[in-house]
């Protein structure tokens, strides 16, 4: 019987051959595993019996921070194939999605949550770059800053004027002029910051802001008599509340003669807590619009990414019933909805940051800035236009039936907009 003999070369590569690759070490040590819920023996990155995943969830902070940035906002390469058509190409990723090629883009509702995210976070800043600094509804901040530099320039005057020899008449009659000058813009000054609580402080502030507005408009022109009758009529005002006499000009929001609210739907207490609801609302608007409004705009801004939440599902409700017989899915129109807020998002925040960029560069590069401008304008005139586009090649119908139900939508949702910053600013000056 023939003996097989097996040479040392030719076992060597055969223990060779049988060496574990660094998979099969992997898979033997994965193999060996058990499952921390059930202790089961695991085969994959989940456990076969109870469905827990393998993979712990006690990690370093920051590795956490980067899986859940991962899943919420997906960052990879699906990110830059996704932003330059969502500006660029109207209804192209809406029309992918639908056709089922998803896997190389941004989900719709991730999209929509990153952009949306970033556009309110930047959306406190760009207001206040907007207002030179500072944020400001009823310009009170702005009669301020004014009315310090034009006390300052007073005071240079008064300073240049006491180093010339102040023999001349003229000389004296100009310097008691400053020295009235700069006694009076003081009192304005401290009238106008006075603080908001009480009814005496919240009248003289009025009266001091269109006082203040009246005397610069006279610096420049002389007043027409009909302003320089408001001027004196101010002056008259101020006077009797410093007196202590209240003038009854307080906002009142009621539907009665009285300043309270009654529905003849509502029960009588319905009614009084409404009245009493008013009447707070009415305190808080009037303390936030004649003070530092800058809690006011914190506040409405911290609430606008929830009520766009709310309204997002409104208005795929809206394009369900305008387009009832396109035989498309709510959740189709839904996803119509998350790409047209998200291009609106992202459009509006780069022209803003085109425009802040053109104004630092007016001083040294007017020609630039000029042109920066100009596309930060043309990205507004983009959107409109876009949407357009969009809605036609979603729902496939003519120029015509598109362009009636454009100004239809346009219509309904800049009142739900409307609505929506009506609540905004009422749920905001409540929270102040």
């Amino acid at each position: 019987m023939p003996t097989t003999e097996i040479t040392e070369t030719e076992s060597t590569s055969k223990i060779v051959e049988a060496e574990p690759t660094a998979d099969m070490v992997t898979a033997t040590i994965s193999d060996s595993k058990s499952c921390e819920n059930c202790h089961q023996a695991l085969s994959g990155p989940y456990c076969a019996n109870c469905g827990q995943e393998a993979d712990s969830k006690l990690k370093y902070f920051w590795v956490v921070i980067m899986h859940l940035l991962d899943d919420i906002f997906s960052f990879d390469s699906r990110a830059s194939r996704t932003l330059f058509p969502l500006i660029t190409k109207p209804a192209f990723l809406t029309n992918e999605y639908f056709a089922g090629r998803r896997v190389h883009y941004v989900p719709p509702l991730r999209l929509y949550l990153f952009i949306s995210i970033v556009f309110f976070i930047t959306l406190k800043f760009f207001i206040v770059s907007d207002d030179g600094g500072g944020i400001n509804i009823n310009g009170k901040q702005e009669i301020i800053t004014e009315v310090k530099n034009h006390l300052e320039q007073l005071k240079t005057e008064q300073t240049s004027l006491q180093k010339l020899p102040s023999e001349s008449i003229e000389g004296i009659d100009k310097a008691n002029k400053l020295n009235a000058d700069i006694d009076k813009f003081t009192t304005y000054l401290a009238d106008l910051n006075r603080e908001y609580s009480s009814g005496q402080n919240k009248q003289i502030i009025k009266i001091t802001r269109e006082l203040v507005e009246l005397e610069f408009e006279n610096a420049e022109e002389t007043l027409s008599s009909k302003d320089q009758e408001r001027f004196e009529t101010l002056l008259g005002k101020r006077t009797k509340v410093l007196n202590g006499d209240l003038i009854s000009e307080e906002l009142t929001i009621g539907n009665n003669k009285d300043g309270t609210i009654t529905f003849d739907f509502l029960s009588d207490e319905q009614n009084q807590k409404l009245t009493e609801f008013s009447k707070e609302l009415t305190e808080k608007a009037e303390k936030a619009f004649n003070s530092d409004t800058g809690p006011l705009i914190e506040q409405v801004i911290g609430k606008l990414p929830q009520l766009m939440f709310i309204l997002l599902p409104l208005f795929a409700v809206l394009l369900k019933i305008m387009f009832m017989f396109s035989k498309r899915l709510y959740m189709e129109h839904l996803t119509v909805a998350l790409h047209s807020h998200s291009f609106i998002f992202i459009t509006v925040l780069l022209s803003e940051v085109i425009e802040l960029l053109g104004g630092s560069l007016v001083a040294t590069h007017p020609s630039i800035a000029n042109f920066a401008d100009q596309i930060a304008g043309g990205l507004y005139l983009w959107i409109p236009i876009y949407l357009f586009i969009m809605q036609k090649r979603v729902y496939k119908q003519g120029y015509f039936f598109t362009l009636v139900k454009f100004g239809i939508i346009g219509t309904i949702y800049s009142l739900m907009i409307t609505v929506t910053g009506v609540i905004a600013m009422i749920w905001g000056i409540m929270g102040t």
